[in-house]
């Protein structure tokens, strides 16, 4: 027993709690070779209940973000490595005096330990000790269900800047204002599928003074409640894959974070832009880049209302149902005239002379229109350009068919060729329209748009279009002599 526990003391990972709990077994082995019954003081039942006691408790309850930082990123799981970022060697201070992870651990200044099955702190005098330098933690993936856990991490590192609690059960869990102010270093804060509620969101954008990325997909939000006191530092707010259909919720963000500089809602079926051009002006002042992909505007005036928005130069707008009937060049072309002030259109840079021929299509497009039909667009962009005229449709295609003048000595006879064949495949057609073998004649080609006499095909693998064959172009067959 003591050997056991002696070897424990020497292992590397912070489990040293379990000793507590080992039970007192004293067994010896039958002489069989290959491990007979267990003989002793205790049943199997007993053993096989202390083994289960012995089990990490990420199996029951969770481990703690002590235990998971201290296994990643021992020496052995994590070597020291030169470079910005990566194995810095933490020297611990006197609080950590005593520690079981003392000089053990090399932590960047990024903390990655998603998926590890953390739902605890653990001791906040090692978290202090070991992470003041840290400035990124993503804890997505995890068990956290009670803020004051996630506080205590938080508040015992001091420079963090980004946190990730994506994909942890924050559904229901009440945060309280004390807790929340263990957050108010973050500036970005990422809570997508966490289900966390409107009013915590809420709280921790009053309590985080300089919060300037907000993340918020997968939510299921299709109401947002406005909030009395503004942020006015976000410029961020990502809030795609959730449920909302009004902009009247969507209306409130503009209150809620004046500052805003960019709003991503893709995934929500918006099915209008309601407000008018005074209201969008002063909701959205600072607006520069919207995300709209896969909502359910229908209306070229939705589209158009998005000019009001005095900043706005980035439009991503895929997927929506006004879009669904014309074609990838309509598409791009139609919304580049629609939103003149935009440089962005759905990731790719609008240039000035695809803004011109975007706005010239535009107006070619409308020509036929009836006046009450016509965009507001249609007239600011005539008076730009003037009243264009329809495009002449030139087919470059090459002709596979010509209708062409047979003549064989007194006979002539009308014949549809094709264009795409060999001077050898013409003669196999005309074997019989004059009623000579393919090495009986010989073929010259008229071109009566020209002065320059007959041409004659010599070559049968030659193809019929390289002779330039227009419809009243003439073959003539002559037969050949012995």
């Amino acid at each position: 027993m003591k050997e056991q526990i002696q070897k424990l003391k020497q292992a590397d990972f912070f489990y040293f709690y379990f000793l507590d709990r080992l039970p007192s077994v004293q067994t010896e082995k039958t002489g069989s070779s290959d491990g007979g019954p267990i003989k002793g003081d205790v049943s199997s039942a007993e053993v096989e209940a202390g083994q289960r006691d012995m089990e990490p408790p990420e199996d029951r309850d969770g481990r703690t973000f002590v235990e998971v930082m201290s296994e990643k990123y021992s020496p052995e799981n994590f070597p020291y490595r030169r470079g910005p970022g990566m194995g810095v060697v933490v020297v611990p201070t006197a609080a950590s005096q005593g520690s079981p992870m003392k000089d053990r651990l090399n932590l960047p200044s990024i903390l990655v330990l998603n998926s590890c099955g953390i739902s605890r702190a653990g001791d906040q005098a090692e978290i202090a000790a070991f992470c003041s330098h840290v400035m990124e933690l993503d804890l997505s993936h995890n068990k956290l269900q009670d803020w004051h856990e996630i506080s205590k991490i938080v508040s015992n590192i001091p420079n963090l800047a980004f946190l990730n609690l994506s994909s942890n059960p924050l559904a229901g869990m009440t945060l309280e204002p004390r807790c929340a102010e263990a957050f108010c270093r973050v500036r970005r804060l990422v809570l997508n599928n966490t289900q966390v509620s409107w009013d915590t969101v809420m709280l921790l954008a009053r309590e985080i003074p300089e919060l300037e990325e907000l993340f918020l997909c997968l939510n299921e939000y299709s109401s947002v409640r406005a909030s009395s006191v503004a942020c006015p530092t976000l410029r961020l707010l990502h809030i795609t894959d959730n449920s909302l259909q009004d902009w009247a919720e969507v209306r409130k963000f503009g209150s809620m974070f004046p500052s805003l500089d960019t709003l991503v809602m893709a995934n929500n079926n918006l099915a209008s832009i309601q407000d008018n051009k005074d209201i969008l002006q002063r909701l959205f002042p600072n607006l520069r880049s919207i995300n709209l992909h896969n909502s359910g505007l229908n209306r070229w005036e939705d589209i158009e209302k998005l000019n009001f928005f005095p900043k706005l130069e980035e439009v991503r707008l895929q997927g929506i149902p006004l879009l669904q009937t014309y074609t990838n060049a309509e598409r791009r072309s139609l919304m580049i005239a629609h939103l003149p002030a935009i440089s962005l259109l759905n990731g790719s840079a609008v240039s000035d002379s695809e803004r011109e021929d975007a706005e010239r299509f535009f107006i070619r497009y409308y020509l036929d229109y009836p006046e009450e039909e016509l965009p507001y667009r249609y007239h600011s962009l005539v008076t730009k350009y003037g009243k264009l005229e329809p495009l002449a449709e030139i087919d470059l295609r090459p002709r596979c068919r010509a209708q062409v003048e047979v003549h064989c000595e007194e006979k002539v006879q009308q014949l549809n060729i094709r264009l795409d064949q060999t001077v050898a495949e013409l003669k196999k057609q005309l074997t019989t329209v004059v009623q000579l073998s393919t090495n009986s004649m010989r073929l010259y080609y008229i071109d009566k748009c020209t002065a320059f006499g007959p041409e004659e095909m010599k070559y049968n693998t030659r193809a019929l279009h390289s002779y330039s064959i227009q419809d009243g172009d003439e073959i003539l067959v002559v037969p050949k002599t012995k």
